[in-house]
């Protein structure tokens, strides 16, 4: 029994993947630029804290944009067809994609200014260039992810049925 058969056009275990993992991952660098850095900052040892912080929560992070990533390459394998039939659609899909990648660039850009942060605190110097890049990237990482949150939610609401209706309808017929 194949796939579809079994399934039919649920993939709910990989839209499951997609949505938690995309939760968490916003989520988590939201409250860490907030929460954490901020409760960071007015501690005896502030680079301490954070760096104790960070390091508990990236394995969760790991696993969170992991499972994200791979729900979302799942749903839009499953939505291939949606994609290239329904106006609209691909223009967002290719926003999340966007969005995504740019996330993942900022989140590893992260993790290498708290490297040399770390390492610069370890010795005694104060890399101030990584201290300025990383008050703007802590920023940038929920910005991004919050963006792929509203493009997902897009996508999900030109899945309903009148929604997709007119979109093919329009993709068949680009003068109306």
């Amino acid at each position: 029994m194949s796939r579809h058969d079994r399934f039919g056009t649920r993939n709910t275990v990989a839209r499951t993947l997609n949505d938690l993992g995309l939760a968490t991952w916003f989520g988590g660098s939201l409250m860490g630029a907030v929460g954490l850095n901020g409760a960071a900052a007015s501690a005896d040892r502030p680079q301490q804290v954070a760096r104790a912080g960070w390091r508990r929560w990236s394995v969760v992070n790991a696993l969170a944009v992991t499972a994200y990533a791979a729900g979302a390459l799942v749903v839009t394998k499953d939505n291939k067809g949606r994609i290239l039939a329904q106006r609209g659609v691909a223009p967002t899909a290719a926003a999340k994609a966007a969005l995504t990648g740019a996330a993942l660039a900022a989140t590893f850009y992260a993790d290498v200014l708290g490297r040399r942060l770390a390492a610069s605190e370890a010795d005694g110097s104060v890399d101030d260039g990584a201290r300025r890049r990383m008050a703007v990237v802590q920023w940038t990482v929920p910005l991004l992810t919050g963006g792929a949150l509203v493009a997902d939610s897009q996508l999900s609401e030109q899945q309903r049925p009148l929604q997709a209706l007119g979109g093919v309808l329009e993709r068949l017929n680009p003068a109306a």
